[in-house]
């Protein structure tokens, strides 16, 4: 009899405090991957031609398309380390990796390689998506919550994050690295992670130290429900430090995955009314969220694109100036 006391003593204990924390997989760079005959892929593949207007070919627009193909992202470097040599040396490539590794065996993941100043200041660098990952774009027309981008770089219903966890392969480089996180209000977090001096994987975990573990600790209130929407986090990039006291020159390493653990911002709990149903304010809400969302990433990929043809332009007209001054 006292033995069932003490357990539904605990069982009371867990139904007054119970846990909401959820895993997520904020990414997986096993999953972008070039799965197209164009290079892209499939599932995070977006077309802005329509964003660039009618003074373009079809064949122009067939350029205005992109994706986070691991082979699409990106390094911004300092601006005091942003030299030719610098910015030449400083790219992503999908690493593969090999059969008979003891992990992650026969999977893509994505390898950075950083040219660092070789002078002895402070620089940093980023490796980041090649562009603003859409919180609200849809698989098609029946995903009214926009869900085409969850676990490729957004988590939605996210309140607190309680800790962070990247898997990443090291080369006994001192150098420290971070994850740069952006919420519905645009506010970004960046979170350092930890040094980079160890060879082979690594799974490297950051544990929020404002976390509140126990509920009653913390302070309560009641939230407004519908028409509350939904808070969420996305991955902005990644950071790699340089300290003025190390080597500059090349840095390599390899990411896989991030998982985030969060609390729940919103129970999903069952209504007696379809209030989404009736008023539509949500839809609406992130409807608009989603046509600015687009046609911002639009009107980037279109510049991109232009300048990529006026590049074109001209080496081909330097060429040809050449040309020209070797036949006289």
């Amino acid at each position: 009899m006292k033995r069932f006391g003490i357990l539904l003593c605990l069982v009371l204990m867990v139904a007054a405090f119970p846990v909401f924390s959820e895993e997520s997989v904020l990414i997986d760079f096993a999953q972008l991957t070039a799965d197209r005959d164009d290079g892209e892929n499939e599932a995070t593949y977006i077309d802005f031609s329509d964003k660039a207007g009618a003074g373009f070919t079809d064949e122009e627009k067939e350029h205005m398309k992109t994706s986070l193909s691991v082979a699409n992202w990106e390094v911004k470097l300092a601006s005091s380390a942003r030299t030719v040599t610098n910015k030449r040396y400083s790219y992503v490539l999908p690493a593969p990796v090999s059969d008979g590794a003891t992990k992650y065996a026969g999977e893509t993941v994505l390898g950075a390689r950083i040219h660092f100043p070789e002078e002895s200041y402070n620089s940093w660098a980023i490796v980041q998506p090649p562009f603003d990952i859409p919180a609200y774009e849809r698989i098609d027309e029946q995903d009214l919550q926009g869900t085409k981008f969850n676990g490729y770089g957004v988590v939605k219903n996210v309140g607190v994050v309680k800790s962070v966890t990247i898997n990443v392969l090291g080369k006994n480089f001192p150098n420290g690295f971070g994850i740069i996180l952006e919420d519905e209000n645009r506010k970004q977090r960046n979170i350092f992670m930890d040094y980079l001096d160890f060879d082979g994987w690594k799974t490297i975990t950051w544990n929020n130290p404002n976390y509140i573990s126990d509920v009653r600790d913390r302070d309560l209130k009641k939230n407004p429900l519908y028409p509350k929407s939904s808070p969420f986090v996305k991955l902005a990039g990644f950071i790699f430090y340089k300290d003025a006291a190390q080597d500059g020159g090349d840095f390599i390493t390899y990411i896989k995955d991030v998982t985030v653990t969060y609390d729940k911002a919103v129970l999903e709990l069952q209504t007696d009314i379809d209030d989404e149903a009736l008023w539509g304010i949500l839809g609406d809400r992130e409807e608009a969220r989603r046509n600015a969302e687009y046609t911002k990433l639009g009107n980037k990929q279109v510049l991109r694109y232009i300048e990529t043809q006026l590049m074109h332009a001209e080496e081909e007209g330097a060429d040809a100036g050449a040309s020209d001054a070797t036949a006289e």
